[in-house]
């Protein structure tokens, strides 16, 4: 499958979703949604543009997972694309625990909260960080994302191709405070290198 995505700082979450709520969108899911990125010791998927994920979506009753691979970035008509294979994981501690004996390390841990929704064939993901800007993600055919942006009603110029990596950045040099993309982060027992998000 082919991946292709934009982001944007979200200025009011409650608002933009009733916005796309009023457009016709309907919820698929809300509650908490963990990445963690594997790689080798010396990074070297990382080297490739490669990504190796464990993704988990939790809420009360309900766990499930995907391991992921997407392979390397391009750009294309100002939106990022990516191939990307999901598979479902009825196991994820056992999955992990492979990963874990085959050598993988994780590099990079995401723990937010979401509000995901589809629009006409967009998936629309509102996403709460431990600590930094919320974010909206929008995915589908650029014909869709599109349409999802207009009835989100944020500024078009807001949204970028760009990586999560330079969302911190902005944040950072905006705030002066660290980000922390995960609940580990902002009780300060480790820091990632946010340059693998």
């Amino acid at each position: 499958m082919i991946e292709v995505e934009l982001k944007c700082v979200v200025d009011d979450a409650a608002r933009r979703r009733a916005a796309i709520e009023a457009a016709g969108a309907t919820l698929t899911f809300a509650g908490h949604l963990t990445d963690r990125r594997y790689d080798t010791p010396d990074h070297a998927l990382a080297a490739r543009d490669h990504v190796l994920r464990v993704r988990e979506y939790g809420r009360a009753g309900e766990r499930r997972a995907e391991l992921d691979w997407k392979g390397p970035t391009q750009y294309e008509g100002g939106y990022k694309v990516r191939e990307e294979v999901d598979v479902p994981v009825t196991e994820p501690d056992a999955l992990t625990t492979v990963l874990d004996r085959l050598g993988y390390v994780v590099t990079v841990a995401i723990d937010r909260e979401i509000a995901q929704y589809d629009l006409d064939g967009a998936m629309i993901r509102f996403e709460r960080y431990p600590r930094m800007d919320d974010l909206v993600e929008v995915e589908g055919t650029p014909e869709q994302i599109e349409r999802a942006i207009a009835a989100l009603g944020l500024p078009r110029a807001g949204f970028t191709a760009e990586r999560l990596p330079d969302f911190v950045r902005r944040y950072e040099a905006r705030t002066g405070n660290v980000a922390a993309l995960c609940d580990a982060e902002l009780r300060g027992d480790v820091r990632y290198d946010p340059s693998n998000a």
